[in-house]
């Protein structure tokens, strides 16, 4: 008889485990619908999920993103060109020459970041400039009071000398690569904002000017909302 309800419970005991273990992964996932408002093509790309899909004028791509992803970040790419195989490059944001993004973006390129459950039932969300600008871009939660976090100027237009490249602007640890920009060394638990910093909040105050900034630049919204992404807002 032991045998019997072993034989009989256990394939009930793995479904129900296995209909759980959907059901949690499911539970606070977010669904990201990243729009070209841009009146040019724009090359998005998105890791850990996402990869990359070109978007012209007024088109949008959606992105379902599980629950408990970290580190996660949406961008643009622009002056791309892929051939049939999806290889190619882009003047910024390229990610190793590839359509579908498996690493990070080459400066510059805006960001939308973001980590699904994180502390406290909370996702995160946030823009950074820290691997400098090249579109506008905003963040729209589907939960109505949780803020709309957007970068609206065009940094490039006035962008400091040192940070100019084509299509974009530096930021200033890609363009001088020193620890005083970049937060390392001896300004790794010390590194107030710089000249180069204070433009980029001054463009775009609610995002990252360079790494330290996160007082006025991380935004949060309960576990379960879904998220626009807008380029040139």
């Amino acid at each position: 008889m032991g045998e019997r309800t072993i034989a009989v419970s256990f394939p009930v005991a793995a479904t129900l485990a296995l209909v759980l273990m959907v059901y949690l992964q499911g539970v606070g996932g977010a669904t990201f619908t990243i729009q070209n408002q841009c009146s040019f093509t724009v090359w998005a790309a998105g890791i850990p999920v996402g990869g990359g899909q070109a978007l012209a004028q007024g088109q949008t791509w959606t992105v379902e993103v599980p629950a408990g992803t970290s580190a996660g970040r949406f961008w643009g790419r622009t002056g791309c060109s892929f051939d049939a195989s999806g290889q190619g490059s882009c003047t910024t944001g390229n990610c190793g020459g590839v359509l579908n993004c498996t690493g990070a973006g080459q400066p510059p390129a805006t960001l939308a970041e973001y980590t699904l459950n994180g502390s406290n039932n909370l996702d995160t969300y946030d823009i950074s400039l820290v691997d400098g600008f090249n579109l506008p871009l905003s963040i729209t939660p589907s939960n109505s009071s949780c803020p709309t976090v957007d970068c609206s100027s065009n940094v490039t237009a006035n962008c400091p000398t040192q940070l100019q490249v084509a299509e974009g602007c530096n930021s200033a640890c890609t363009a001088l690569n020193t620890p005083q920009y970049c937060c390392t060394g001896d300004y790794l638990n010390n590194c107030p904002a710089t000249s180069y910093s204070e433009y980029f909040k001054g463009q775009c105050p609610q995002a990252y000017s360079y790494a330290k900034d996160d007082n006025t630049s991380t935004f949060t919204c309960p576990s379960g909302a879904n998220y626009n992404i807008a380029f040139c807002t």
